[in-house]
């Protein structure tokens, strides 16, 4: 537990975010010292990829990393 939040609902909660948005979710979370640590990882990391996904660049180009890899 987590608060009043079960951990065993996490994989939930990101299933249903996802389904809800429309858009693919990939949450991996690979070490970790407890549920705790590890839940505020995948959440944290999740939040800073959309802010980069929806931050406005100036830009009408589509976004790409072509060229650059």
């Amino acid at each position: 537990m987590i608060g009043a939040l079960s951990t065993e609902m996490i994989p939930h909660v990101l299933l249903s975010f996802a389904f809800a948005a429309g858009i693919t979710l990939h949450v991996d979370v690979l070490k970790g010292a407890n549920d705790h640590h590890k839940a505020e990882s995948a959440f944290k990391s999740l939040a800073v990829a959309i802010k980069q996904a929806v931050e406005r660049t100036g830009s009408n180009d589509v976004p790409s990393t072509k060229g650059v890899l």
